[in-house]
């Protein structure tokens, strides 16, 4: 009887192992979409893409505390501005090129974790030089200066000929804008001073093409911009200028309708310079937050959710970055939430914006 036992135990043991053994093989042989050769995913922008990289810069706009990270792998606050993963990280995992896209600030990154690509995002960043500085963070201009510097980490790491042919193979994601607008422009009356919004629009989306000229004279090659999302939507905004931030929370119009014009303008400024650089191996395209956000939030996808109005962190009115901390009262199930703080989606909402783009993706990692 008890060597019967023994015989179960070591049998129901080897079946085990042989799982965990078949499990680690599937995933690393599973075929990558499209058999695509994409090397890294490289991002910049701002906290809707920061993986942590204000956790190492002066800086309050941090979010490396409970309760952000709440759902991340082992329930870690991250940096990222969530309760988990965030666009670029799905992205990546999507691609087959790694499940996580870390800070690139992190000291303790191996040289695999750099090939395989980074995030220079900086919470609270915008293209405006006025933006950044306004909390202390990382400009747009300096996250391109940090690419740079981690160009040369790879040409010591494979030389200058494999990381000519890395970076042309990398997919680089920029998404930033909305603080330019929400904290900045609509907030404060420096620019308002200077710029009508149409103007202001003009003067950020010659910094976009800037920043893209500067990512392509670095050598990328595969670049997705995504716009504004309905910024009038977003928990804060409801709260600061709705008639009736209490009782009425639906969207603010005039500041969803700004977004909708920006992103047209940027579509055509992304499509020109593709169809300008195209020949030259270009793959420069848009990358809509804009409508499966409203989609969401005011069409039949709300049905998804218990709230579509509030962030699940504390009264979800107006708690963002340090407001947002572990003493605040955290809903139960963020993933019944578009928003996880008054600013930020939660991982179920990144994820769904990135089912939205999954098309632009594919158009961007196919050989």
């Amino acid at each position: 009887m008890e060597s019967c036992i023994k015989h179960s135990l070591l049998v129901f043991f080897y079946l085990i192992c042989l799982s965990f053994f078949v499990a680690a093989v599937e995933a690393v042989t599973k075929p990558r979409p499209f058999n695509n050769k994409v090397s890294a995913v490289l991002v910049f922008g701002d906290s809707t893409v920061d993986s942590g990289n204000n956790n190492y810069v002066n800086t309050l706009f941090r979010g490396n505390f409970p309760p952000y990270g709440r759902d991340f792998r082992g329930h870690n606050p991250t940096g990222r501005f969530s309760n988990g993963r965030l666009t670029p990280d799905f992205i990546a995992s999507y691609a087959g090129v790694k499940d996580f896209v870390p800070p690139y600030l992190d000291p303790t990154l191996t040289t695999k974790e750099l090939l395989t690509g980074v995030s220079f995002a900086s919470a609270g960043s915008g293209f405006d030089p006025l933006t950044p500085e306004l909390s202390s963070v990382i400009s747009m201009p300096d996250q391109l200066e940090y690419f740079r510097e981690y160009k040369k980490k790879l040409v010591l790491a494979i030389g200058k000929k494999r990381t000519e042919e890395h970076i042309k193979r990398a997919v680089f994601l920029v998404g930033a804008g909305t603080n330019d607008f929400v904290v900045n422009y609509f907030t404060l009356p420096v620019r308002r001073k200077t710029f009508s919004v149409t103007d202001f629009e003009k003067f950020i989306l010659q910094l976009v093409t800037d920043f893209i000229q500067g990512l392509w004279e670095e050598g990328a090659r595969r670049i997705a911009v995504s716009g504004l999302p309905p910024m009038g939507c977003l928990p804060v905004v409801i709260t600061l200028y709705a008639n009736d931030a209490i009782l009425n929370r639906g969207c603010v119009g005039q500041y969803s309708h700004v977004a909708m014009e920006y992103n047209k303008k940027l579509q055509n400024e992304l499509n020109l310079m593709h169809h300008n650089l195209a020949n030259q191996g270009a793959k420069i395209v848009y990358f809509d937050i804009f409508n499966p956000l409203v989609y969401l939030i005011q069409g039949p996808g709300k049905f998804e959710f218990d709230d579509v109005s509030h962030g699940c962190c504390g009264t979800g009115l107006l708690e963002a970055g340090f407001l947002c901390n572990p003493k605040s009262y955290v809903c139960s199930d963020a993933s019944k939430y578009v928003f996880f703080d008054s600013i930020h989606p939660t991982e179920k909402t990144y994820f769904r914006v990135f089912e939205a783009g999954r098309g632009v993706i594919d158009l961007l990692i196919k050989d």
